[in-house]
């Protein structure tokens, strides 16, 4: 009998056929590019880049869901034995991480020995949120300053019937039509300060003086949401338009009799847009993000969309954050954000 032989199988060094090995290859590779491009598109500032920043701006707010999702491609090259794709997933994997984990963990305070101020910000839905439940969450707060966001001129009377002014005596109001007005209360005396000029929507401004003398100005902030390409030059001109924490010939002198300056309200922007960190490199801290709340959705809690956190407290980063509360506010698509802040 003669011998019989066998030509040995050709393929890839896994025993992979040619036409699988490619195909696993690509799935890999994929997954890994999309994930990757999200997070280059995040850490680069994708809403300030030229060609891509509209359509980014509106994406960047669910960075926080795709960084939750982020082993998933780290996973399948795991399954589909791509290692070279496994650890540029795991690289990828490390940068989202990195920009979105520390909202949840809080971060160092400073040394603040100043009085407590009590903020609370609230976006009304066109005047539709309930007006017997904001004046209790007022109370509840025991909010020194009240900053609320759609404000019409024909809902002020229900919101004051319903107690507000009882708590909060104090006002400056640019109310209009619309989700454009908006107004600040406040616990203790108020002078009203020039609007925002040439924003979109109102945006009040007031110096407040506390028990004892000290000073705030805290400015009411509502830019329209960068939805298109000319929503998205009004909020970014908008945003830019707010003051920085400390004016720059006393930003290193640490005066006393300077003002604290607060921003409150509904910034349309998350802390993955770089239009928004640009005014916290100002001089700023997001309360939430220093307390460790930084996470909490504030809109879209109702509806069949991922909710996103686009209402913020900014303070003046030399200010202590106590606590940071994120409240349900019935019959609006907004949650309100209260924040208790130690000032220098």
């Amino acid at each position: 009998m003669g011998e019989t032989t066998t030509e040995p199988t050709t393929g890839s060094p896994t025993g992979e056929n040619g036409g699988s090995g490619r195909w696993r290859t690509a799935v890999a590779w994929t997954a890994a590019g999309a994930w990757g491009t999200w997070a280059l598109v995040r850490l680069a500032g994708g809403d300030r880049l030229p060609v891509i920043q509209v359509p980014a701006a509106p994406l960047l707010a669910l960075t926080p869901y795709v960084a939750a999702a982020v082993p998933v491609p780290i996973i399948v090259a795991l399954l589909l034995r791509r290692w070279r794709a496994a650890v540029v997933a795991g690289v990828v994997a490390a940068g989202l991480l990195v920009a979105v984990v520390p909202r949840a963990l809080g971060g160092d305070q400073p040394s603040a020995g100043g009085p407590v101020v009590r903020v609370l910000t609230a976006n009304l839905l066109f005047g539709e949120a309930d007006p017997a439940h904001l004046v209790e969450l007022v109370r509840k707060t025991q909010a020194d300053v009240l900053s609320l966001q759609e404000l019409q001129p024909e809902d002020v009377e229900r919101y004051e019937r319903a107690g507000l002014t009882a708590l909060l005596p104090h006002k400056t109001l640019d109310t209009r039509w619309g989700a454009a007005g908006s107004g600040l209360y406040s616990r203790h005396p108020l002078r009203a300060l020039p609007s925002l000029p040439h924003t979109q929507m109102a945006m009040p401004q007031a110096e407040i003086t506390l028990p004892g003398g000290r000073r705030i100005e805290v400015t009411a902030v509502h830019p329209v949401p960068p939805i298109s390409s000319e929503s998205f030059r009004h909020w970014k001109r908008d945003l830019d338009a707010l003051p920085d924490a400390r004016p720059e010939h006393v930003a290193s002198a640490g005066t006393a009799n300077q003002p604290v300056r607060i921003l409150a309200g509904d910034f349309n922007a998350t802390l993955d847009h770089a239009n928004l960190r640009a005014i916290i490199d100002r001089g700023y801290a997001d309360a939430a993000d220093r307390a460790g709340a930084g996470l909490v959705p504030t809109w879209g809690t109702t509806e069949p969309r991922p909710p996103i956190t686009i209402d913020h407290i900014l303070v003046d980063n030399r200010c202590a954050v106590s606590k940071v509360e994120v409240h349900d506010l019935p019959r609006s698509d907004h949650r309100a954000v209260f924040a208790e802040l130690r000032l220098p």
